[in-house]
């Protein structure tokens, strides 16, 4: 309808406003219709009748959920935003949103673009074992690298192969980021459509071969019922000598007892982001071995990525009031995946 403005609402506490919701971005949205961003929507009733003659909505923390109660009496609602936080929807009856017609976007990768970085420079540090070259320095040690430390004789990045474990918005930007250093990549997830490799220029292979025949394995997958503690001492076994071992996902996916006496060999190098669990006690064996470099989970906290989640949000409700596909659909199949149920069909 020529000349018409939706009504856009926002439903989340003040400190979400304050951190997240950046000016520009604001001024983004109002362009695309008449926001409104009040805490009573934080209470259900408030909500409800605001809802009934909104078209588009964007929750996140202190929102209530998004019952199919709720969506019943808000007949012209069109599209709802998740901003962050939520990757499991329990803000939002998503399949309840479907059936109604309603569009359910979900802009919490926005973090995955500091993971990313992350992650490459976890590499470099681990190839080289820098960790142990900045803890001797720190201690006043008087030393010469040893020209049998792995870091000098082979801690270079480029040209090696590089395997993910799970390639969603994580994995995809490592690779991206991976470009200029010639590396060849394989990864490992079952939920992936073969079309992605295709056009990614990467091998799409089993998780042996992964953990077998790269020279850094990185871990990118999520944390649910089939990935926790899915690298065990057997699977830590079959990385090879000289490797290093990058975790940015979520500590609980790898045993840290069996990842504890694997290092502890001294043959493979580790950057671990996270660990199980957290925070790490202070008598962990993880903290003293000279081959790890620890980092207290920290991969995707930056300002930057803070507002990126509602700058991305903003992106998704203008395609969709112009007319335009929308790129972070959350449905049935996005949330499967995410709870690592059955693999869908490809």
């Amino acid at each position: 309808m020529k000349g018409h403005r939706p009504k856009i609402l926002m439903a989340f506490d003040r400190q979400v406003y304050e951190t997240y919701v950046g000016a520009k971005d604001l001024e983004r949205l109002r362009d695309v219709g008449d926001v409104t961003w009040e805490e009573d929507f934080l209470k259900v009733e408030s909500l409800q009748e605001a809802l009934r003659d909104a078209e588009g909505l964007i929750v996140c923390h202190g929102a209530p959920r998004l019952t199919e109660g709720l969506m019943a009496g808000a007949e012209r609602l069109r599209i709802v935003g998740e901003l962050e936080g939520d990757r499991f929807a329990e803000r939002i009856d998503v399949e309840g949103a479907v059936r109604r017609g309603i569009r359910v976007v979900d802009t919490t990768n926005g973090s995955s673009y500091p993971v990313s970085e992350w992650a490459l420079a976890l590499m470099l540090i681990a190839l080289r074992n820098a960790g142990e070259h900045f803890r001797r320095l720190i201690a006043g040690e008087d030393y010469r690298r040893s020209k049998d430390d792995r870091g000098y004789l082979d801690g270079e990045l480029t040209g090696k192969r590089v395997g993910l474990i799970g390639c969603g918005h994580v994995g995809r930007r490592l690779i991206e980021l991976l470009r200029p250093f010639r590396v060849e990549v394989w990864v490992y997830d079952p939920y992936i459509p073969k079309d992605i490799p295709d056009i990614m220029g990467f091998t799409l292979t089993s998780l042996e071969n992964v953990l077998r025949q790269s020279n850094v394995v990185v871990c990118c997958a999520p944390i649910t019922s089939r990935t926790r503690r899915m690298i065990g001492k057997r699977e830590l076994d079959m990385i090879p000598a000289g490797a290093a071992l990058v975790n940015v996902s979520r500590g609980a996916i790898i045993d840290p007892d069996a990842l504890i006496e694997r290092l502890r060999r001294g043959d493979i190098t580790a950057g671990l982001d996270v660990f199980d669990p957290e925070p790490i006690p202070a008598d962990s064996p993880i903290r003293g071995l000279p081959n790890v470099f620890l980092s207290p989970h920290i991969a995707g906290v930056t300002q930057a990525s803070r507002t990126r989640f509602f700058s991305l949000m903003v992106d998704e409700f203008e395609r969709f009031f112009h007319g335009h596909e929308t790129l972070y659909d959350l449905n049935g199949r996005a949330l499967a995946n995410r709870r690592g149920e059955a693999p869908p069909g490809r």
